[in-house]
């Protein structure tokens, strides 16, 4: 009787993934974007992506596209924010990820990134779940890369350093 169950725990544990054909490179580009509210406290856009975690906008570095370009122009499409001001890089981050039978390794330039104009005036793309602007520590406790996160505290650091 215990044959047919010791037979089929033996067929999942033999089945073989596919193996990695390829390994693609994906550079990307993205920003902190932050703002002073009302009381001069500084607040960070969030957007909250199709599998619900909240991240920074960024994306695919383009053709003939600095990773600054590619930051601004991510800005705009994923957040509807036109006025912005590059104030310098804060690092780079590394995933990597599987997709079906390629590695891929991104690698993600960060800059700092203020906020002009109308900064209410905020729209998410439909693929999001949400995009907002939250109080620095709160968004700290949202962010849900650690790696993120960190370039996050050096960013507050540079913005009180700086006096922006």
């Amino acid at each position: 009787m215990a044959a047919p169950q010791f037979e089929k725990i033996k067929k999942y544990f033999n089945r073989k993934k596919n193996q990695i054909q390829e390994i693609v490179r994906e550079p990307t580009s993205g920003g902190i974007i932050f703002r002073r509210d009302k009381d001069g406290g500084v607040e960070i856009l969030l957007i909250q992506d199709g599998k619900d975690r909240w991240t920074i906008p960024k994306g695919h570095i383009e053709e003939g596209e600095t990773a600054q370009q590619t930051t601004t122009r991510e800005i705009a499409e994923e957040a509807g924010l036109n006025e912005v001001e590059v104030l310098g890089w804060l690092g780079k981050i590394h995933f990597r990820y599987r997709r079906i039978d390629k590695l891929v390794l991104m690698t993600t330039q960060i800059y700092l990134v203020r906020a002009k104009g109308d900064t209410d005036a905020i729209k998410k793309e439909e693929w999001m779940h949400d995009i907002k602007w939250f109080k620095f520590y709160d968004a700290l406790e949202q962010i849900e890369y650690e790696d993120i996160g960190k370039l996050m505290l050096l960013a507050m650091k540079r913005i009180r350093q700086e006096n922006l």
